[in-house]
């Protein structure tokens, strides 16, 4: 939990390290007094000015650009005052030590402390501050984070567009027709005996239709988003020497894993996250799965089977040039019926067929792929039916991003307006909780952009965040 959301904080805006330019950001309420001290004059709302940052001593500390943005017109909705200096690490500790410093100071022109309770922000508190004055909403602020942590330029675009409120909006369109819905329900219990059948005569029932429509289109854009934000996790499995660390190498085009043809080489688990189409894929090759003498091969094969069991989709790999050789077959039908009682089954299994280029001609069962990791043949055939399997399709370029709450907020929007239907259609309709089911509703759409939610789930969003965000 974030403590004291009423007092002045600072912090270094900007990431650890050496750097061009380094921001020192503060936030409260009065802060002219504070930016007089370390600038030595006052400042013009919104103009950066350059001048020297001023020790306790007026000397100067540094020279830089200093930005004073009155509020409410600041990004946390209160004063904010920015110092960007040079990005040293010691200058900037020297610069958020001297806020510290002035801030407990007496003010000449006042007689009294120049901003008292000043303290070193905690993580995502700039944020938290936006969103509580109603500068963001809480979709917003996490699209904020997402932005900052985004691992592909298609993520880094829809975290834009999240931020500048695309998902909000639609979240927004649907509460209206809720609250629209919700308003004729609570008519028609509120004046029983009237002749009026207000449900009817305003098509309720039509309403509800074009809800549920207008949801299922969200709910589609935010799993495309939440995809791009989360990706899936691609466990490689087979028998030893199928060629899964090369498979690893070839689509994370460089040599990541050990390849030899000695059986068991790999023997603990390598990862790797690459990306198709601007969706992240987490590849995680394997140990060879079969049974072994050697403790260290049997550790890794138990830790295989422990990624496998915690994989969104297999890539089952097998070898061609062993496909005819009933041992191997044999060995492949014990992997399979393994796989059926450990995995889960709405996890999907893809069978890769690997060395296709040593085996030329060789038959490959219905629903496989076949390729080359060596050659690279066939690689493209199993990008797109990655992608398949991650449940990307093609989207317009206004995809914006979502998290794994939202598209969960959603699917329970879903679940209670399918009750709320089951009601309506009931004869008679039980209009006491049909009007609860869309109360739920509304509620489960309010937790997305922030107007209804615990403070728990507001502490552990913002505390992911970076300080000085």
């Amino acid at each position: 939990m974030l403590a004291q959301f009423d007092d002045p904080i600072a912090a270094i805006a900007t990431a650890p390290g050496r750097g061009a330019v380094g921001i020192v950001r503060v936030s409260g309420h009065g802060l002219a007094p504070l930016a007089q001290a370390l600038c030595g004059r006052g400042l013009a709302p919104r103009e950066a000015t350059y001048l020297p940052f001023l020790d306790a001593a007026g000397q100067a500390i540094d020279h830089g650009l200093a930005i004073f943005f009155p509020g409410p017109r600041s990004f946390t909705g209160e004063d904010v005052l920015e110092l960007q200096a040079h990005g040293g690490p010691v200058v900037l500790q020297l610069l958020l030590a001297r806020c510290l410093e002035a801030a407990a100071e007496t003010d000449p022109a006042s007689g009294r402390a120049r901003l008292p309770g000043l303290r070193v922000a905690q993580p995502g508190e700039f944020s938290r501050r936006a969103f509580q004055n109603g500068k963001i909403d809480l979709a917003q602020a996490e699209a904020i984070a997402d932005l900052i942590d985004a691992s592909t330029e298609a993520a880094a675009r829809s975290a834009g567009r999240s931020l500048g409120g695309a998902f909000s909006r639609e979240v927004h369109a649907l509460r209206e027709a809720l609250i629209h819905l919700r308003m004729l329900v609570e008519a028609t219990l509120d004046f029983p005996e009237e002749d009026i059948d207000f449900l009817q005569q305003a098509d309720a029932a039509g309403q509800l239709d074009a809800l549920q429509a207008q949801l299922a289109a969200v709910q589609q854009r935010a799993r495309q988003g939440a995809l791009l934000r989360e990706g899936i996790r691609i466990v490689i499995a087979g028998q030893p020497n199928a060629g899964k660390s090369s498979l690893l190498n070839a689509l994370a085009g460089a040599e990541l894993a050990i390849v030899s043809n000695i059986p068991g080489t790999t023997r603990d688990v390598v990862s790797q996250t690459i990306q198709i189409q601007g969706v992240p894929l987490h590849v995680i090759d394997t140990a060879g799965l079969r049974e072994s003498g050697d403790e260290v091969e049997r550790i890794g094969i138990a830790r295989a089977w422990g990624q496998i069991e915690e994989a969104d989709a297999l890539l089952f790999l097998h070898d061609l040039t062993r496909a005819g050789r009933a041992d191997y077959r044999a060995a492949d039908a014990a992997i399979r019926a393994t796989l059926a009682a450990r995995l889960p089954p709405q996890v999907p299994v893809l069978e890769v067929w690997n060395k296709a280029d040593a085996a030329p001609g060789a038959d490959v069962p219905e629903g496989g792929l076949h390729l080359s990791a060596r050659t690279g043949d066939g690689l493209d055939a199993l990008r797109q039916r990655l992608l398949e399997l991650a449940g990307w399709q093609a989207m317009p370029e206004g995809v914006y991003l979502a998290r794994a709450r939202h598209v969960e907020a959603l699917a329970r929007v879903g679940e209670h307006l399918g009750l709320a239907r089951a009601h309506l259609h009931a004869a008679p309709p039980p209009l006491d909780l049909l009007a609860e089911e869309l109360r739920l509703a509304q509620n489960a759409l309010n937790e997305i952009t922030g107007e209804f939610g615990a403070d728990e789930l507001l502490g552990v969003i913002f505390s992911r965040f970076c300080i000085g965000k």
